[in-house]
């Protein structure tokens, strides 16, 4: 294929060229010069490509371009029909895609809008009422709408999965299958996604025609820009090694992965201990405590954050020097999106792994998928010295000194006894008496002596008169 040297060569409508000019872009990444053209001829769409390569304009621009015969400025909610659905995984990719939808089509009169979980459907609704050609959406939150009937999905004549694998790996199959029933049967199909798996390739024969397959680097690939290490560590010295790196590096922005929800909220508040800026971010937060951080992340208020691998997919943080592998993911597509948050644009990035021996049998799926060994290092961890008792005694100024008075002062407690108290009642004093004694002496008490009558009110009993 020609090398094409601007988005002038493409085709593409005055208005978004002039959004293009904007934003600084100039000059189309391999996956856009390649899915376009492909895309504004009508065609399905199977693309691949690593992340940070631009894959998100790839299908926005030609998108956009192909709903501009529709676009008006009617204020009517029937003149802005939805017409392009674009799904995603993550509420963060589905925010992130939305925001470049909005920026390419400032110029024009097409509306957009995204809808996902995690906050009050009520709040989506008044939006999605005024009408609007371009939706973006997570699948749970869409089918929230469509059985509210605040959705009508029969004009729809385009469909994007962004990130369909991570769909797969998500369970989102059985929500996908539902709502492509909904949609019109004459539409446009565009796949994209980092990896292609055996199950992917069945998604894509269950929903594309004829799809034209397009790959701007090898299957599965990690992009060359970033610097991969792997370093063998215990899994009780895994935080320790991340400390010293993070205050090692200074680094200004790191990315640390775990596997689960709680390693990340306890990781984050062992770095806030340790004084480095640091939050986590996970599918227990809400969804304005994930925003609140991501947007704290990319201010640099924050410098480390801590994720599970719901970010793993969605993130767009330009430049980003580092990530780390707290964890390594037990699914090796996983280790592919993480490391692809780094190394974007065209820039370099760092990409290190701390690996005990429990999860060595990761390591060797994740080479295989890459095709590609990487060096195990072994770096020496700094653990602070802790103050022991002896180290303690010994600095005092005579051990034996110290010795010999610890060895009186517990032979005067061993000699020392407890103070006996004398009872108040002599009755306490006396010696043990039987039973069947006691009752005896207290059954001739009780006969030879009467006890005075006690009044009602005080307890007693009424006399019979």
């Amino acid at each position: 294929m020609t090398e094409i040297v601007n988005f002038d060569s493409l085709g593409l409508a005055p208005e978004l060229l002039k959004a293009l000019t904007d934003s600084g872009y100039t000059t189309p990444t391999p996956i856009q010069a390649q899915a376009i053209p492909v895309a504004l001829a009508g065609g399905d769409l199977m693309a691949g490509a690593q992340t940070g390569t631009g894959k998100t304009a790839a299908f926005a621009l030609p998108l956009l371009q192909k709903l501009l015969p529709f676009a008006n400025n009617g204020a009517s909610p029937a003149k802005h029909p939805v017409r392009a659905l674009i799904l995603t995984p993550t509420r963060e990719l589905a925010i992130q895609v939305e925001e470049s939808v909005r920026a390419y089509a400032k110029h024009t009169p097409l509306r957009s809008l995204v809808v996902y979980g995690g906050v009050d459907i009520r709040t989506q609704t008044p939006h999605l009422k005024t009408g609007i050609e371009v939706l973006v959406a997570t699948p749970g939150r869409l089918l929230d709408h469509i059985e509210q009937k605040t959705v009508q999905l029969n004009q729809v004549q385009m469909l994007v999965l962004d990130e369909a694998d991570r769909m797969l790996d998500m369970g989102f199959m059985p929500d996908l299958k539902r709502i492509l029933a909904l949609l019109p049967k004459q539409r446009q199909n565009l796949m994209f996604s980092a990896t292609f798996s055996n199950d992917i390739k069945k998604l894509a024969d269950d929903f594309l025609t004829n799809p034209q397959l397009i790959e701007v680097a090898r299957s599965n690939a990690t992009n060359d820009n970033v610097t991969q290490k792997v370093y063998s560590v215990a899994q009780s010295d895994k935080e320790a090694l991340l400390i010293q790196l993070l205050k090692a590096a200074e680094a200004k922005q790191v990315i640390i992965f775990t596997k689960t929800k709680i390693t990340a909220s306890r990781l984050s508040r062992s770095l806030e201990r340790e004084g480095l800026a640091a939050d986590a971010i996970h599918g227990d937060k809400t969804q304005q405590e994930r925003i609140k951080a991501l947007d704290a992340f990319k201010a640099g208020t924050i410098t480390a954050l801590v994720a599970t691998d719901v970010a793993a997919r969605g993130l767009d943080i330009s430049e980003l020097p580092m990530v780390i592998n707290y964890e390594i993911p037990s699914a090796p597509e996983d280790y592919v999106h993480r490391i692809g948050r780094t190394g974007r644009a065209g820039a370099s990035g760092i990409a290190i792994s701390f690996v005990s021996p429990e999860e060595e049998k990761y390591m060797v799926e994740i080479e295989k998928l890459i095709k590609r060994q990487i060096t195990k290092e072994i770096v020496e961890i700094e653990k602070p010295v802790a103050r022991t008792r002896s180290a303690s005694s010994s600095s005092k100024p005579s051990a034996h000194k110290s010795t010999s008075s610890t060895a009186n002062q517990e032979a005067t407690a061993t000699k020392r006894t407890p103070y006996k108290k004398k009872a108040s009642d002599p009755w306490f004093d006396k010696p043990y008496e039987a039973v069947v004694a006691a009752q005896q002496q207290v059954a001739v008490r009780s006969s030879s002596t009467r006890k005075a009558p006690v009044a009602a009110l005080l307890g007693g009993l009424v006399l019979n008169k």
